[in-house]
């Protein structure tokens, strides 16, 4: 299955929104480089959601844009809720990454749910360790 890595988002620190960038470091065993949530301490290290469970919220009422749900990497094209632990998705030329986990608790109500009462990343985010890293640019392929 192919599709294409529709925006890249990062942020410096922890708690704040994400910033989409055309293009990013993914390193081996770490993450985004320049991005907090980066680290080789994690097994959530690279944060993918699609742009198609970004579109479910608008339709909700919700006014959101990649990044908003503080995800890496925005896909477009791809089934993402397809994916099991252990798979490997292919990002551009070199970058391989392995999903570490599908969806995240949500501790405290963001403020999408605080609007309209539902956020998708609980359940659609899809986490990975990097396996392999490489440079990544907005519209390149994506496959698993």
């Amino acid at each position: 299955m192919k599709g294409k890595v529709l925006r890249i988002s990062v942020s410096e620190k922890r708690g704040t929104k994400k910033y989409n960038v055309s293009s990013a470091e993914i390193r081996e065993n770490f993450g985004l480089v320049g991005d907090a949530h980066a680290t080789f301490k994690s097994h959530r290290q690279v944060s993918l959601l699609a742009c198609e469970s970004i579109e479910k919220m608008r339709a909700l009422g919700a006014e959101v844009f990649p990044g908003d749900f503080a995800e890496n990497l925005t896909t477009e094209g791809v089934d993402l809720l397809s994916l099991k632990i252990g798979d490997k998705i292919k990002v551009g030329q070199d970058i391989i990454l392995e999903v570490s986990q599908i969806g995240k608790e949500c501790h405290s109500k963001c403020e999408i749910f605080q609007a309209v009462g539902e956020c998708v990343m609980p359940k659609e985010g899809i986490f990975g360790k990097v396996v392999q890293g490489g440079m990544v640019s907005e519209g390149v392929e994506i496959e698993f």
